[in-house]
């Protein structure tokens, strides 16, 4: 589950999930929705293979965010479907989405950055929790 909260000129999101997978996945789908708003209209027609390197689970949560917003202003792609795989050696993933279609797609903010303000990954007796404020 995730959701949006507003923070001065930019807009956080929290994230609750009983795993990690399920948590960096909820967050990667949670990021897409800051940027469209009709996230449910995206398909996932193309997928991505993000791999990223081993390191302290908020920075690895940072660097992922930061990848799916990479992937979104590089080459255009909405991604929504995550498949997530977190071991020591850091973290793999498909990640599914389509092109950006103006027609389908009502884009709602442009997201500038993800920050480091405000970030973190802690486990809870529920599984885990994340927030992370984005600059839009």
């Amino acid at each position: 589950m995730y959701e949006t909260f507003e923070h001065t000129a930019d807009l956080g999101l929290r994230i609750k999930a009983a795993d990690l997978p399920t948590l960096f996945s909820e967050a990667g789908r949670g990021l897409t929705s800051i940027i469209v708003a009709n996230v449910d209209q995206v398909r996932p027609v193309r997928a991505v293979n993000i791999v990223l390197p081993s390191a302290p689970l908020d920075e690895l949560f940072f660097d992922w965010l930061t990848e799916i917003l990479y992937v979104f202003e590089s080459e255009h792609l909405l991604l929504t479907e995550f498949e997530v795989s977190i071991e020591n050696t850091g973290l793999k993933a498909v990640a599914r989405g389509e092109p950006v279609d103006e027609s389908r797609h009502w884009l709602e903010h442009e997201i500038k950055a993800v920050t480091y303000h405000g970030l973190k990954v802690e486990q809870t007796a529920d599984g885990y929790l994340a927030e992370v404020i984005v600059d839009i």
